[in-house]
């Protein structure tokens, strides 16, 4: 069986590389662009009390976790948005623990797939075009009392897609679905 941290972080918790090399830049970029419809592969044939299934004890179900991530990069838009257009502007955490008790997180997973397809389509389309120095443009969050880089943007919604996808096909393995 598992441990507690390993089914909360099942590919390990974010790790910022030292160096951006153009390679693992593009290997983040192809997780991103994809991040959509490999979601979608996994729980597309799921029955609804798979979708209500947490992935953990105490942990969100399934279709909180989709909705989540439809919430989490509509956020990852905003902030890119913002470092590209704004001098190190400081943005808004959320407390995505009450988000996933909000009324939104009982529709079906469906309507954030189909949101994750078109902000991952704009979040792409802008992505695509960055330049060095625009990939080293900052925005302040204010939880981490830190700077965070457009480079850092993209690891961390590279690991968080394969993060909660990784949630899902762990769970899923587990329950033998």
């Amino acid at each position: 069986m598992p441990t507690l941290e390993e089914l909360q972080f099942p590919i390990g918790p974010c790790q910022y590389p030292e160096e951006y090399t153009e390679a693992l830049l593009q290997k983040m970029l192809l997780d991103i662009e994809t991040f959509p419809k490999r979601l979608e592969l996994e729980v597309q044939n799921l029955l609804e009390f798979q979708l209500q299934t947490p992935y953990r004890e105490n942990g969100w179900t399934v279709n909180q976790v989709i909705h989540h991530c439809a919430d989490s990069h509509m956020n990852f838009i905003l902030r890119l948005k913002l470092a590209l257009s704004e001098e190190n502007p400081t943005i808004k955490p959320y407390r995505e623990e009450i988000w996933a008790e909000m009324a939104d997180y009982d529709l079906p997973f469906n309507n954030s797939i189909t949101l994750l397809f078109c902000i991952h389509h704009k979040i792409m389309s802008i992505l695509r075009t960055l330049t060095p120095e625009q990939m080293d443009r900052t925005y302040f969050h204010p939880q981490y009392e830190r700077s965070f880089r457009i480079k850092e943007l993209i690891c961390l919604y590279s690991w968080h897609g394969n993060h909660h996808l990784a949630h899902i096909t762990s769970l899923k393995e587990r329950m033998k679905w």
